[in-house]
């Protein structure tokens, strides 16, 4: 694992002297709630799912798998290695309330299916394969979320796993690096940054892009930590992209000759 380096810089959206935005470096802050177990069943389907996590007053322990106690409707989806924690930022359930109204009194911190809520951290400021301390673990952010449709049965509308994934506020996993304790008030502290480049919203403007680069691609696979998963589906695109390119050539190559 990297060496450990201590940095004192925080981040927020700023208006410069020509009005526009730029983002400023956030590493440190602190875990304001923390979440785990819940699993419950949700409307139409009956389906149970792990997504009505409970709030956890104390210390707990994060192991491999996640935090000690959490529960998962499909493990094959959701949780293991590479999806042991997932945080969510705060301040995104704002946006969400905007697009859904009906829906402010429900949206609170937890109601995602999140275990750490904090402020500060976003999807703008956070990077695939950023390594945190956070209380005792050091954990690894590996991967956005993917919402899915158990979002909108959740609340019970139409369409918000969409609005979270277009809007890319979707939040991030960590894998555990080291194994250890975490509470409500712990700090959360970067460490080390494999990427200037790639926050979690610049990669979901590459995997949202209709026609992404093929070199972008490539150096988005490339980035120490980002999960295997995501780095194997990656390059399936890169490399349909390639065979569409040498196809979309050959007229052109038999026309000159």
């Amino acid at each position: 694992m990297p060496s450990l380096y201590w940095i004192e810089r925080r981040e927020h959206s700023v208006v410069n002297a020509n009005g526009g935005m730029h983002v400023e470096m956030v590493s440190s802050t602190n875990i304001e709630c923390l979440f785990a177990g819940g699993m419950g069943y949700l409307d139409h389907e009956g389906q149970r799912s792990g997504i009505f996590k409970r709030p956890m007053a104390g210390p707990a322990r994060v192991e491999v798998h996640g935090i000690v106690g959490d529960e998962h409707g499909d493990p094959r989806i959701h949780g293991g290695p590479e999806k042991a924690v997932h945080h969510y930022a705060a301040e995104n359930y704002v946006r969400i309330a905007e697009a859904f109204a009906e829906c402010v009194a429900a949206l609170v911190p937890g109601s995602l299916g999140e275990n750490i809520s904090a402020r500060g951290l976003s999807e703008r400021n956070v990077h695939i394969g950023d390594i945190y301390e956070v209380g005792s673990a050091i954990l690894q952010v590996s991967q956005p979320r993917s919402p899915c449709w158990k979002i909108n049965h959740r609340f019970g509308v139409e369409r918000m796993s969409m609005h979270i994934a277009e809007g890319r506020i979707t939040g991030w996993y960590y894998r555990v690096l080291r194994r250890g304790m975490i509470a409500p008030g712990d700090a959360i502290t970067l460490v080390d940054r494999q990427t200037e480049r790639f926050s979690i919203d610049e990669f979901w403007k590459v995997q949202l892009s209709h026609r992404p680069s093929i070199d972008v691609l490539v150096e988005l696979i490339a980035v120490p930590g980002l999960a295997p998963d995501w780095k194997r589906r990656l390059g399936e695109r890169e490399k349909w992209l390639r065979a569409r390119d040498r196809e979309q050539l050959r007229p052109r190559v038999a026309s000159t000759g």
